[in-house]
């Protein structure tokens, strides 16, 4: 007879086995490393808790401390490798497989490591894709993650910067795996119940905050006058036309550019109650004046920003605050508003190719991609209609049965022609297909594929690519807003010229933009003290970005 509790009594096994080095739930921080070598076996899988900001980083010190004789080749599975210590594991031989979706602050390392074959890659996911399949094929054995403080019957709060944490922990307990968490401090009574006490099977008090990055926090003084045209023109060619309303940011000074003129430039225009009123965004502090000037009707958050938690604890009408008062973020439910919710995603990227694909994988840097695949696709699986969804969708298909027609979501990529050390972003071919190579992978990690972007915005212009007909269109437009790259100078100039007269290609001029009023004045915030003025002083910038 088949045995249908093996699961169930390997916990069991690991729970006792934990128990020895803990109070009821609770391990005294010393005695972390034995715990984690008493719990954990080799080939195990593993969440430690790297989100996009916030981290596990006691847990990450403890895991690279045991011994590889006692645990060794671990399966990590995390979102984001963000600390030293995620690839300590691997140099130190705990760790062999990696499974992730972004590594943005270790991402020269990363590459050296692949390369070095020091890191088995399972694969580059999306925030979604990596969530869905700890449900399926991935489900941890333990997962290792981080709260602001807990009960002492183990209720968890985890505050503004909630994050990956809800979605973890449910693959990994109902899935008979270990929940162990890292609390700040350990209180009478949680301000509000954030995972519940019988999900949680241990507790360590840190005794101090986890580590949080302030990855969404752009200073205005650093936005250049071509970021501003740029801005300029995403905000009149394409937010304008299409009627935005529902949207997502990506990170970079663009954007950041795009949210500082929406109470100047965009209230020029009268377009004030047409636009950006609903967002999927993290509380970046560059929507403050856009926020408090009465652009947006509602924020849901993939996580908190460092520094927000009094704005958005005063602006309740704005944010998703639990009763406590503090903003109840979720990745996964904000993913899911972004891909399916939203009908438009803009983001930069670091290379483009002549079909438009994107990617943030460079020849020393392998930066993953987050989210940012899953705002910047298409959702085949939509069926509620809206104006610029329907709209894109006649614009890439305008023969049929309109009934029948599938809507389109706006796919954007903004950036300047020549990017960070003057490096253009317009490529030939892509460096996710020379990592591929080198790593013998069966799919390069492309961030955005090219069939799901449907604009591009420079300095010098718009190409829409919905309005092409044809592989050698698409190319051509793309090559007509590539400026002085490799890729612009190589433009068919006729072609060129052609689609600017079908409006494939709008210029500035085309659209009545002088680049000369491309000017900082523009700004509604010129510096990070400008913000927290504008927020009535309820923004409280991390101490790196004060300058005064």
């Amino acid at each position: 007879m088949r045995d249908w509790n093996t699961k169930g009594r390997d916990r069991l096994a690991r729970l006792e086995a934990g128990a020895r080095f803990a109070v009821g739930k609770f391990i005294e921080p010393e005695k972390l490393v034995a715990f984690l070598e008493a719990v954990l076996k080799p080939g195990d899988r593993v969440c430690l808790e790297g989100d996009n900001q916030k981290q596990a980083d006691l847990l990450a010190k403890a895991l690279c401390k045991v011994d590889p004789a006692k645990i060794r080749n671990l399966h990590m599975v995390q979102s984001g490798v963000v600390l030293p210590e995620h690839l300590d594991i691997f140099e130190a031989g705990i760790a062999r497989r990696l499974d992730f979706s972004y590594s943005g602050p270790q991402a020269g390392r990363i590459a050296r490591m692949m390369f070095g074959g020091q890191i088995e890659l399972g694969a580059v996911h999306t925030y979604l894709e990596l969530f869905a399949r700890y449900f399926v094929d991935l489900t941890p054995k333990a997962a290792l993650i981080a709260a602001v403080s807990a009960d002492k019957a183990g209720n968890l709060y985890t505050g503004p910067n909630t994050e990956d944490t809800p979605t973890v922990v449910e693959a990994t307990s109902y899935g008979k795996g270990l929940v162990i968490a890292q609390v700040g401090e350990i209180v009478e009574q949680v301000p509000r119940v954030d995972i519940p006490a019988d999900q949680v099977h241990f507790v360590v008090d840190a005794g101090r905050p986890f580590y949080v990055e302030p990855l969404f926090t752009r200073d205005p003084a650093a936005i250049t006058e071509t970021q501003i045209l740029t801005a300029m023109l995403a905000i009149k060619g394409l937010y304008a036309p299409y009627g935005v309303r529902r949207l997502n940011h990506g990170i970079g000074f663009n954007t950041a550019a795009i949210e500082l003129l929406l109470p100047t430039f965009g209230e020029r225009l009268g377009l004030k109650g047409k636009l950006c009123t609903h967002w999927a965004l993290n509380p970046h502090p560059t929507l403050i004046p856009a926020i408090e000037s009465g652009w947006v009707e509602q924020i849901h958050c993939f996580g908190s920003e460092v520094g927000m938690e009094d704005y958005m604890l005063a602006r309740p009408d704005i944010f998703f605050t639990g009763p406590d008062g503090s903003l109840r973020s979720n990745r996964a439910f904000c993913q899911t508003a972004g891909l399916y919710a939203c009908d438009l995603f803009i983001g930069s990227t670091l290379q483009i190719d002549l079909s438009g694909h994107s990617s943030t994988v460079t020849g020393s840097r392998v930066a993953g991609f987050g989210g940012a695949p899953n705002m910047g696709s298409d959702a085949r699986g939509r069926r509620h209609p809206s104006d610029p969804w329907l709209r894109a969708g006649q614009e890439a298909d305008s023969t049929g049965n309109p009934a029948l027609r599938r809507g389109r979501k706006l796919v954007v990529q903004i950036g300047e022609t020549f990017g960070e050390g003057n490096v253009p972003i317009f490529v030939e071919r892509l460096s996710a297909l020379d990592l591929a190579d080198k790593l013998q992978l069966d799919l390069a990690p492309v961030m955005v594929y090219g069939d799901d972007v449907t604009h591009i915005v420079t300095e010098e212009g718009i190409a829409n690519l919905l309005l092409c007909r044809d592989k050698d269109e698409r190319e051509q437009a793309i090559r007509g807003v590539a400026g002085y790259t490799e890729v612009g100078r190589a433009r068919d100039r006729k072609t060129v010229e052609r689609l600017r007269e079908c409006k494939v290609i709008q210029r500035p001029e085309d659209l009545d933009i002088d680049p000369l009023d491309a000017d900082r004045s523009l700004l509604a915030a010129h510096s990070i003290k400008d913000l927290m003025r504008a927020s009535g002083g309820l923004y409280r910038p991390p101490s790196r970005f004060r300058n005064w």
